[in-house]
């Protein structure tokens, strides 16, 4: 079945403009290809895809070498906010960039809701 990159886009545009401090998202492939992404101007999507993949695989890693078993999720904190990568469906991994002021209880609900109805379509 081929994927509505449609569909997804109106998905990733609700989810950044309809959720508090969301910077930008970007859903990508495990092999670091972008399939849809709303990110900001000055970030370069190809790269971002690479490295979300990168730092994914490094994760995945770094749970079975310290038996954390499969990982849904990794979280960077940094001065100038958040970023979230989100396993999403068997595929695809989603990413998100939040602001500083993000409230990180309901950034990660609104990711678990985000990736749920993404894997509804990716599925």
């Amino acid at each position: 079945m081929a994927i509505d990159t449609a569909k997804i886009q109106a998905v990733l545009h609700r989810f950044v403009s309809g959720t508090n401090d969301v910077e930008g998202a970007a859903l990508v492939t495990l092999d670091g290809l972008p399939l849809v992404s709303m990110l900001p101007n000055y970030m370069d999507e190809d790269q971002v895809a690479a490295m979300t993949a990168a730092l994914l695989s490094l994760g995945e890693r770094i749970g079975l070498e310290l038996v954390r078993g499969r990982i849904s999720k990794i979280a960077l904190d940094g001065e100038q906010g958040y970023c979230t990568l989100a396993i999403c469906g068997e595929d695809a991994i989603l990413l998100v960039l939040a602001s500083p002021a993000a409230k990180q209880g309901v950034l990660n609900l609104e990711v678990k809701r985000a990736v749920k109805h993404l894997q509804g379509l990716l599925s």
